[in-house]
């Protein structure tokens, strides 16, 4: 901890005051008692304050005893002087929550509710202690201190300490915020993170009544939202989980919107607005998020509500369907397509995944960390989803994949796909039958190709021959059907990788920093390759006739085409 005259030092006078947008902006607070004399009774609730826009955990009690516990990591014991360089557990999220105080802040927050002036006492210490060792480039300061999302996420969390705290310490702190907050160089435009620091220079700007700031803020919000949340409501990031991030911020806006006593932009209430049917339909029926791109197969929405659609095509990449909403037995699938990969997306396009019979069949490895490992990377590529790749061509990342053909009934639905991403044509056709359940894929390219199938850890593989995977639940079992195409034969040759480490392959990602083996097929290659998934039997009897596919699944027979331009219906 450095002498608190060193600090002041260091800031200076000037940043009492920031010339922005052609304004002087002094920060002066309100009068009141300093900290130590603040009376127990009779605490003021206020709005920076209060709301769930605070982490729950670590909780007051814990953060009193010296213990943080972020991210379901090991609690760590950080005493009363904060070395505020410490990173424990090398991880680049737990850094961003311990440097954004919203910890801290947890402590202002519980003070106003309960009265317990320690809590107080102890989130000054902090923040006074934060600001002193941490001065903005100074040499000794926090590599992670002054990232743009700590800053936006930093910023309520000071607001709210202030008021009940007076002193330059702090309103120059808000100021330096705001200053960085406010810069464009630093803005993250059309990003969740983006929406953080508008939310951060609004509160400073409310709180002081500047209404560049608040100006500004609500400015760049509105267009963030154009942005990132497109006119059907489906986030632009490529992740689902992250709509659901930016709905609840987006919520948070909206409550300082309306206690700064300004009005919501309409563009921006209607966008915000719209995130739910997106959510909703992202939404398997066991009640968990699809876990596209960087989302964890861990997380359960609630309160979205969902319109009559059991299909929905969203040409920000996304077409999700159904059999029925709310029947946990209600078959589900998701196809992934549209614009090359950004922000929080995987290079999973033409990528499939299945929910049928209270179960999920084929999923993605999923989301581990943010962390630069080998599987991390591993994760982003296409071999740890359910594509077609081009044997023998590089592949080209970034790439757009169109949808170019749909057909949707109330029983059955079918789409194709074609992209360059391998630098020559492939092409995907998808097929789903609801009630008698089946999915069907037909790959198709210019050159020779093979896929991959992830299925769900919880299915194990208790048979593979003669082109046919079958997987089981305890009594449950489904199947995989390989053929030929054009001559509709079954293909052998298929591999079950399961927790193969060189390459990667055959994991899946339960939950934050974690994973699983879990079988994954890696077909033989061919120049066209029909894949049918049927739930509920390991002996569905398929035959062929021309072009015209039959096949006995756990309900019924279900008849399919295969199109001479690579398409099914």
């Amino acid at each position: 901890m450095r002498g608190r005259t060193q600090v002041l030092r260091k800031h200076g006078p000037a940043l009492s005051a920031l010339v922005l947008l052609g304004t002087v902006s002094p920060l002066v607070l309100p009068g009141g008692p300093p900290a130590a004399a603040a009376s127990v009774a009779g605490v003021k609730q206020t709005a920076e304050c209060q709301g769930d826009w605070l982490p729950a955990t670590p909780t007051s009690s814990e953060i009193m005893d010296g213990k943080l516990s972020f991210l379901d990591f090991p609690a760590v014991s950080v005493g009363k002087d904060v070395n505020w360089r410490m990173d424990p557990y090398r991880n680049r999220s737990w850094q961003m929550v311990f440097q954004s105080l919203r910890w801290m802040g947890r402590l202002v927050a519980d003070y106003e509710t309960t009265g317990n002036g320690e809590y107080l006492k102890r989130a000054v210490e902090i923040a006074e202690d934060w600001v002193a060792d941490n001065p903005y480039g100074g040499r000794g300061t926090a590599k992670y201190a002054w990232a743009e999302h700590p800053v936006a996420l930093r910023a309520p969390a000071l607001v709210c300490l202030s008021r009940h705290v007076k002193g330059s310490w702090l309103t120059r702190s808000l100021a330096q915020h705001a200053k960085l907050l406010a810069d464009p160089s630093k803005y993250e435009a059309g990003h969740n993170h983006g929406f953080d620091q508008d939310i951060g220079l609004l509160r400073i700007g409310c709180r002081y009544g500047n209404k560049g700031w608040k100006d500004l803020a609500l400015r760049r919000m509105v267009r963030s939202a154009k942005l990132d949340i497109d006119s059907e409501g489906a986030l632009m990031e490529q992740a689902p989980r992250y709509a659901i991030y930016v709905h609840e911020r987006l919520r948070v806006a909206m409550d300082t919107i309306d206690y700064c006593g300004l009005k919501a932009p309409s563009t921006l209430t209607r966008r915000w607005k719209n995130l739910t049917g997106h959510i909703a339909a992202a939404t398997m029926p066991n009640g968990y998020l699809v876990p596209i791109g960087d989302g964890g197969a861990d997380v359960q929405p609630t309160g979205f509500d969902h319109g009559k659609k059991t299909v929905e095509v969203f040409k920000a990449g996304y077409v999700f369907g159904r059999t029925a909403w709310d029947d946990p037995q209600s078959a589900y699938y998701s196809i992934r397509f549209g614009p090359g990969q950004k922000f929080h997306g995987h290079e999973d396009h033409l990528g499939v995944t299945y929910y049928a019979q209270g179960r999920s069949i084929l999923t993605e490895a999923g989301f581990h960390s943010y962390e630069g490992t080998p599987y991390r990377r591993w994760t982003l590529t296409p071999e740890a989803h359910n594509v077609p790749v081009m044997v023998g061509r590089k592949f080209r990342g970034h790439t757009a994949s169109p949808l170019t053909r749909r057909s949707i009934g109330k029983d059955r639905q079918s789409f194709t796909l074609t992209d360059l991403a391998y630098g020559v044509r492939r092409t995907r056709s998808v097929l789903v039958n609801h009630h008698d359940d089946l999915m069907a894929v037909l790959d198709t390219g210019d050159g020779k190709l093979r896929n991959l199938w992830h299925f769900d850890p919880a299915l194990k593989v208790v048979s593979a021959e003669r082109g046919r995977i079958v997987v089981a639940d305890g009594d449950w079992r489904a199947t995989l059907v390989q053929l030929a195409i054009p001559s509709c034969r079954p293909i052998g040759g298929q591999r079950v990788v399961s927790g193969q480490t060189s390459p990667y392959q055959g994991w899946i990602s339960p939950s934050y920093m974690k994973k699983v083996p879990a079988p994954a097929v890696v077909s033989p290659a061919s120049g066209a390759l029909l894949t049918v998934i049927v739930p509920g039997t390991d002996k569905p009897n398929v035959t062929c006739s021309g072009r015209t596919v039959a096949v006995q699944t756990s309900g019924g027979s279900v008849t399919l085409r295969v199109g001479a331009s690579g398409t099914l219906s």
